[in-house]
């Protein structure tokens, strides 16, 4: 039943806190050159944007939980929770979370939440913990799966299983896996270049367990150089409430300086890095915050800080 799936988030807090201590003094007795490695400041910030989010979630699940429960009693079908059920419905979730996660990255108003995730220039298993406190953009995506008959129960359980396996690969200490491991699934080798802020590394590798999703819809990039880790643009701080809201104030400022209706839904709604077109025989319209990157195709997450799987109900790192 439901209601007997294990808490795999709570359960594993001990094995983040060992694995977290291991890297720190690995860091510290062989370092390896060129490697962002660790700063206390950086890690606090990653550590307290965790801890904020804990808070925050539990009170965006309470109207998330009570859609899904009605959506889920609405609907006439039913997946039973049983042993070969579980991994077709860890399948499931994982395949939302690609399309969620790489909808964070390519519609500003969600980039909006899920910049506070790449918002270190440090990569390690502290920047796992670097969640943001407005995860109510993630829910609309996996309606589908309670559609179709997933206990809500259930997806939470995905969900907290997919976040638990995003942990680990927030990393630089592991190098590339054997061939068939990285063909399959996301690895730190992967997650590195996700969280990378290069141009032709933007908007790529936005598996949560599987990278085979980005293989099959085209958004899949090797790591083939050192990555540089953060945004495009940084925000250079560390006050957890400006990393929890900087973009949304950039959208505010944005929005304040529009000219027309199209440009305000077009800050809203386009990509991070999009600009509204130069008006017929006048000048280059003055940007906001953006900064005219470009995603997968045409915009890439700048922002007001350029290039983001967690969530309660469901949970992500991305």
């Amino acid at each position: 039943m439901p209601s007997s799936l294990p808490d795999v988030v709570l359960w594993s807090i001990p094995a983040f806190v060992l694995l977290t201590v291991v890297e720190m003094v690995s860091v510290r007795l062989r370092p390896e050159e060129g490697a962002a490695g660790y700063s206390t400041r950086d890690a606090a910030t990653s550590v307290t944007m965790g801890l904020g989010s804990l808070v925050f979630d539990a009170l965006w699940k309470i109207p998330i939980v009570a859609i899904y429960v009605a959506v889920y009693e609405l609907t006439p079908l039913s997946v039973p929770v049983v042993w070969w059920t579980l991994p077709l419905m860890l399948l499931a979730q994982d395949f939302f979370y690609y399309w969620s996660h790489r909808g964070h990255h390519v519609i500003r108003v969600l980039w909006a939440c899920h910049v506070v995730h790449h918002s270190s220039e440090k990569f390690n298993l502290t920047t796992a913990l670097r969640q943001p406190w407005t995860s109510w953009t993630v829910w609309p995506f996996y309606l589908p799966l309670i559609a179709l008959g997933v206990h809500p129960a259930a997806l939470a359980f995905c969900s907290s299983a997919n976040l638990v396996y995003q942990f680990w690969v927030h990393t630089e200490r592991v190098g590339k896996l054997p061939r068939p491991v990285e063909f399959v699934f996301n690895t730190p080798s992967h997650h590195r270049v996700h969280h990378a802020s290069q141009g032709d590394y933007l908007d790529r590798n936005f598996g949560g367990i599987l990278i085979v999703w980005d293989r099959m819809f085209g958004t899949f990039v090797p790591e083939t150089k050192p990555c540089v880790f953060g945004l495009t643009k940084n925000i250079g701080t560390h006050n957890p409430l400006r990393v929890a809201t900087h973009e949304y104030l950039a959208i505010g400022r944005d929005l304040r300086a529009a000219r027309s209706w199209r440009e305000r839904a077009g800050r809203v709604f386009r990509g991070p890095g999009w600009q509204p077109a130069p008006e017929p025989g006048g000048a280059e319209p003055a940007p906001g915050t953006a900064a005219g990157v470009a995603p997968v195709a045409d915009s890439g997450p700048v922002g007001d800080s350029g290039p983001a799987g967690q969530e309660a109900v469901p949970a992500s790192t991305g």
